[in-house]
């Protein structure tokens, strides 16, 4: 395939077209959203067949920019270096070869999923012989603001286009030029196999006012996804005037429940705090049973690991380590390493507890007893709940969705990691045979 790279200085690809002279931000996307409406009807009536060739060439298109990608992605990296971002945010900005190839291959496995466009839901018939069915559809056009992660630049195109949804992106600054480089690349490939630019594009523009214009966009865009901080959801949840698909920060927990294998539960531990502390699924809480005969040993190799501990005064107990909690560290998204700990008395202890701090996001039990496992299942009320395993879990590519826009916390539409289905509608079809309503 004969893809066109570019370099790290000239990384606006063609569909991410320079706002003009005096357009207001309303303008903007007025403009870009006509644009995108339009590509959408094209992409509807792709076969499932050129889509998956379209995301093929996609992927390829990536790996072929590499150097272009990486380049762009190490200026960002220096400017949110000099800007003092965080470790956790850095980490979530920075790209290396096998994280390039790890987004590359997730695009391509999207076009391994099944194509839920056109898929019968139910079908019946009325006693009148009216047929009517249930089928997928796409929902149209969706705007996606996110901040310093540049690979949801290529998880939201893939799963987009995958699903017959055109997508306006809006990216944070921090991967400004990460971001532009990955959608060159992409929509030079999907361009390649006839898709339109204007399917996947980027907002030109940093200018704050855009997000607002966005979400005051009813009519043009069908949905808004907010990828970000507490601040950034919020205020779209304030402000939309167009249906949101909310993720609100992760205050993932894990409780260690008495029965608990010690070894399983301090590997678990471990592995959901440090892995990663800057994902959203980092346990941010630890729950460890009163009952639990190892909790000194799980505490010691949290603290041994470098993390820092802020717990009640019976976690204190366990290790000299352990600084005191705060109120509103039970409430804490730290992204870092960073933990709380809480000794509870039980199970019941543990759900109040889950229930009074949890974002509904992610929260796991550690237990060899399968009623209390069981009952944790069935009444901890989160996007997703967890037996025996590291909330580092909470993820589409770990879940066989290929990708994913963002893990739902709400109770509409969708829930937990969205893909493919959660980016589709359904519309009824009824097939009649002259039937007339008495």
């Amino acid at each position: 395939m004969n893809v066109q790279t570019t370099s790290a200085a000239d990384t606006r690809s063609d569909n991410e077209t320079d706002v003009a002279a005096g357009e207001s931000p309303e303008a903007l996307v007025a403009r870009l959203g006509a644009k995108g409406r339009a590509a959408q009807r094209v992409l509807a009536r792709l076969t499932d067949a050129q889509k998956c060739e379209a995301l093929r060439a996609a992927a390829a298109a990536l790996r072929l920019a590499e150097p272009a990608i990486l380049q762009a992605n190490a200026r960002d990296v220096e400017a949110g270096q000099a800007k003092g971002l965080t470790d956790a945010m850095l980490d979530r900005l920075r790209l290396d070869s096998a994280r390039l190839a790890g987004i590359a291959d997730a695009v391509e496995q999207v076009a391994t999923l099944p194509d839920p466009v056109g898929e019968v839901i139910s079908e019946s018939e009325r006693p009148n012989g009216l047929k009517l069915s249930r089928v997928r559809i796409p929902i149209g056009l969706i705007g996606i603001i996110y901040e310093s992660r540049p690979n949801v630049t290529a998880d939201a195109a893939a799963l987009c286009l995958r699903s017959g949804n055109a997508v306006l992106l809006r990216g944070g600054s921090e991967a400004l030029h990460s971001n532009r480089a990955i959608l060159t690349a992409m929509v030079a490939g999907l361009e390649q196999a006839g898709v339109p630019a204007a399917a996947v594009q980027l907002v030109p523009t940093q200018d704050r006012a855009v997000v607002g214009a966005m979400l005051t966009a009813a009519g043009l865009i069908d949905m808004i996804v907010p990828r970000g901080g507490k601040s950034l959801v919020a205020r779209v949840q304030a402000d939309a005037r167009v249906p949101v698909l909310a993720h609100l920060d992760g205050i993932c927990h894990t409780y260690v429940h008495a029965s608990a294998d010690p070894e399983m539960a301090r590997g678990i531990a471990l592995n959901a705090k440090l892995r990663r502390t800057g994902i959203c699924g980092s346990m941010e809480t630890l729950l460890l049973d009163t009952q639990f005969p190892a909790s000194a040993e799980v505490v010691r190799a949290l603290a041994d690991a470098a993390c820092e501990l802020r717990g009640d005064a019976r976690a204190q107990a366990l290790d000299p380590r352990v600084l005191p909690a705060s109120a509103e560290d039970w409430d804490t998204e730290y992204l870092d390493a960073v933990l709380s700990v809480a000794v509870v008395d039980g199970l019941d202890a543990a759900m109040d507890h889950v229930a009074a701090h949890s974002s509904h996001h992610t929260d796991a039990i550690v237990a060899a007893d399968p009623a209390a496992a069981d009952r944790f299942l069935a009444e901890v009320d989160s996007a997703i709940v967890m037996v025996n395993a590291s909330s580092q879990f909470a993820d589409g590519g770990e879940f066989g969705l290929g990708a994913e826009i963002g893990i739902a916390t709400g109770r509409l539409h969708a829930r937990g990691p969205v893909a493919l289905e959660g980016l589709t509608t359904y519309k009824w079809l009824v097939r009649g045979t002259g039937q007339e309503r008495p």
